[in-house]
């Protein structure tokens, strides 16, 4: 008996469509989130000064920024945030992820301390402990 040389059957293809798409929604969602990350950290101000200091290191626990601006506006993250509700936002934070959380706080150096303070009192409420100062590194 001889076999026949063609198929009748279709050859099996794999669609790769839905997965391109996938891929395309994750390069979509990694530039978006990395452009809202950087605004909240390049809003303008003039940060202080300081002698000494230590740079971040690569692995930190998750950071939620507090932008004090000079006419005494708090800013959590890129939205305004009455200064009343700062507390609950920040527990609700430490609550999301699981209680490890960094507060950095950017403020203008022509705020006195009586602007800050309250931030720092926000944090103890939320049960923050890890607080850093945004500073520009002083030159020798």
């Amino acid at each position: 008996m001889r076999v026949p040389l063609t198929s009748n059957r279709r050859s099996m293809g794999l669609n790769l469509t839905p997965m391109i798409d996938v891929v395309f929604l994750l390069i979509v969602f990694f530039l978006l989130s990395t452009h809202l990350v950087q605004q909240e950290s390049h809003t303008e101000l003039n940060l202080p000064t300081a002698a000494s200091g230590h740079e971040p290191p690569a692995e930190s626990p998750p950071r939620v920024t507090v932008n004090l601006l000079p006419d005494g506006q708090v800013m959590l993250g890129n939205t305004e945030a009455p200064l009343d509700e700062v507390a609950q936002r920040l527990r609700f934070e430490r609550e999301r992820t699981s209680g490890d959380l960094e507060v950095r706080i950017r403020a203008d150096r022509t705020l006195p301390y009586g602007a800050v303070e309250p931030i720092l009192l926000a944090c103890a409420k939320a049960g923050i402990w890890n607080v850093t100062f945004a500073v520009h590194k002083k030159e020798r």
